[in-house]
């Protein structure tokens, strides 16, 4: 996760993050990346029904009831764990998180016991009254997936009306007075609709977007030859640092981030150097801090069932199953040789990874990425987009 406003437009300084410690428990929300302990952020798919069908999907969703989901007696269980544990986040995730009934239920106990409750939605069934009770309970942040304007959105979400829907769900966050944001998902299909979804975001005032980049998982898996190329990639990237800093010019306060592709933060840095390199310098501190890809360390994943996985990503490996052991337990377990070397995967890395300059700010970026592409968790993130001279192979 790259804060765009936060680097690019010094929204953050390093000092704001050293002033709490740079630990966890005590960092306010905007800047836990920078945290120093990485205790994860745990996403917990907590059903894998939808009401939509996105080609996308990494959770290859579907509106039907699927079994062995955890029950809210587990779920609690799981809370208490988590909690104990220190992770700062629990977002909950699907499938479409809202189908579960039991959703409020959750989310409250979690913001019970001192953790901050997330959730992750396509907004379609945030009615009135589902926002005055999303409120009440205290969730921090409510992110609604748009992949696109109307048009475009409904066609990648597989069904009419989506569009119009989600936007019902923003409106009746922002009047119960809920933080939400926007969630978009960048491929070839949309890639042309990002002013649009800036357009959105300051016409309707919603205060957060975050970008994400593809990841070969799930459905996204067959969407690979859809891809953006690397020179798309880097205009796409282009296109929402400038548009981040037109709206900061103005005087317009959002918060602008990129996911899921780690190469944006030298790539950021690369840019500042040669328009404010006094900026350059604490960004580099912060990416720093930062550290890079943090699937297995600084996030985790629980799935439906209870299998905890590196990322909500990583369904295809499990780590083991909370209702065998705790989260905590199975997290901290070093007889697991992947997640061992996960949490110090720029050991590990192979190739123009392992030699590039940028390793310790971006630590090899999306390991099931590389997996994807070439059957080799080490080899390097195809999504790269950064050339041999920017990561200083060159100079080799």
């Amino acid at each position: 996760m790259i804060g765009i406003s936060k680097l690019y437009c010094g929204t953050a300084e390093p000092s704001d993050a050293l002033r709490y410690g740079r630990m966890s428990s005590q960092l306010p929300s905007h800047l836990l990346q920078f945290s120093k302990d990485k205790r994860p952020v745990v996403v917990w798919n907590i059903t894998r029904r939808c009401n939509l069908k996105c080609v996308h999907c990494y959770a290859q969703a579907d509106d039907r009831a699927f079994e062995g989901e955890l029950s809210t007696r587990e779920g609690k269980a799981l809370i208490d764990d988590l909690a104990r544990f220190g992770a700062p986040v629990l977002l909950l995730s699907g499938g479409e998180p809202l189908v579960r009934k039991d959703l409020p239920e959750l989310a409250a106990y979690a913001v019970e016991k001192g953790m901050r409750a997330v959730i992750s939605t396509n907004g379609t069934l945030i009615t009135r009254n589902m926002s005055e009770i999303l409120k009440k309970i205290g969730l921090s942040y409510v992110g609604i997936s748009v992949d696109g304007l109307e048009e475009v959105n409904d066609r990648f979400r597989g069904v009419k009306g989506a569009f119009k829907s989600a936007l019902q769900g923003i409106e009746n966050c922002k009047a119960a007075g809920i933080k939400v944001g926007l969630r978009f998902t960048v491929n070839k299909f949309n890639v042309l609709e990002i002013p649009g979804i800036f357009d959105l975001l300051e016409n309707m005032d919603i205060p957060r977007a975050c970008f994400y980049h593809l990841v070969y998982a799930g459905r996204g898996s067959k969407l690979v030859e859809d891809d953006l190329s690397h020179t798309e990639t880097r205009a796409a990237v282009d296109l929402i640092l400038d548009r981040t800093k037109n709206l900061h010019d103005r005087g317009i306060s959002k918060e602008v981030l990129t996911v899921d592709n780690h190469a944006d933060g030298p790539y950021l840095y690369l840019k500042l150097l040669k328009e404010n390199p006094e900026r350059a310098a604490q960004v580099l501190e912060l990416l720093k801090m930062n550290e890079g890809n943090n699937s297995g360390r600084g996030i985790g994943c629980v799935s439906w069932n209870g299998d905890v996985h590196a990322d909500q990503f990583w369904r295809h490996h499990s780590f083991g199953n909370v209702r065998n052991r705790p989260f905590s337990e199975i997290w901290s377990d070093t007889s697991d040789t992947l997640l061992t070397q996960l949490k110090e995967k720029k050991n590990h890395v192979k190739g123009r990874c392992a030699l590039c300059k940028w390793l310790d700010i971006c630590a090899g970026n999306f390991r099931v990425r590389a997996e994807a592409i070439t059957g080799d968790v080490w080899a390097p993130d195809p999504a790269c987009y950064l050339t041999d001279e920017e990561i200083g192979l060159s100079d080799k």
